[in-house]
């Protein structure tokens, strides 16, 4: 083997190594996982264990996702069964939307839009009340991350956390982010909206007619 031979092979090692330790450090400190990296999407990373998540669930302080509804509930989820963020209890989706008025907002914590969004679905939650379920779906692995990103946000609204994306692509929702689908009590969709909203004015405006609630 010729010297400048050798040293190639040496630089493509290099290089080699370099690439992964760099992969290596973008799926430990915040940057897009699993699915969105290329990698085999799972739920949730390995080192999201129930102890390392208990102190970013105990400042997200997260309500419970809701409990069974009546009936089996929408068609296209049914059989999906997610983790809720904030307890870690399993939760079957459509289930869980079962015979109750139902907005999916589906995040991720390092989209910037989806950031600005949570809020405002958070107020609107406030002021539609029990007769509308605000339901968030976080879309990535890195399920700590979410959970310090609502802390942050002071957004406390039932989360399930859903790394694969079963529910978006049980749904049909288009690839961005943020999505919303407006789910009726019958679990009949009645509207995806692929758009970010500004305000809960904003939400009530697109939804509310779609569910039969006045303004």
């Amino acid at each position: 083997m010729s010297t400048s031979t050798r040293w190639t092979v040496v630089v493509m090692v290099v290089v080699v190594a370099l690439g992964v330790a760099l992969w290596t450090q973008l799926g430990d400190d915040g940057s897009p996982t699993g699915s969105m990296a290329g990698g085999n999407p799972r739920d949730r990373r390995e080192a999201d264990t129930a102890e390392a998540l208990a102190g970013p669930r105990a400042r997200a302080d997260l309500p419970p996702c809701p409990q069974p509804g009546s009936g089996p509930g929408p068609e296209r989820p049914r059989g999906v069964a997610l983790e809720c963020a904030g307890d870690g209890t399993d939760v079957d989706v459509a289930k869980a939307v079962a015979g109750r008025t139902t907005v999916l907002n589906l995040w991720a914590y390092w989209c910037a839009p989806c950031a600005e969004e949570l809020p405002a679905m958070a107020e609107y939650q406030r002021r539609a009340g029990p007769d509308v379920t605000v339901l968030t779906v976080h879309q990535d692995e890195n399920e700590a991350a979410a959970l310090l990103r609502l802390a942050e946000l002071g957004v406390r609204l039932p989360t399930l956390q859903d790394g694969r994306r079963l529910v978006a692509a049980a749904l049909a929702v288009p690839n961005v982010m943020p999505a919303t689908v407006v789910l009726r009590a019958d679990g009949s969709v009645a509207e995806v909206l692929a758009r970010s909203f500004a305000s809960a004015d904003e939400i009530a405006e697109a939804v509310d007619s779609k569910i039969g609630v006045s303004g």
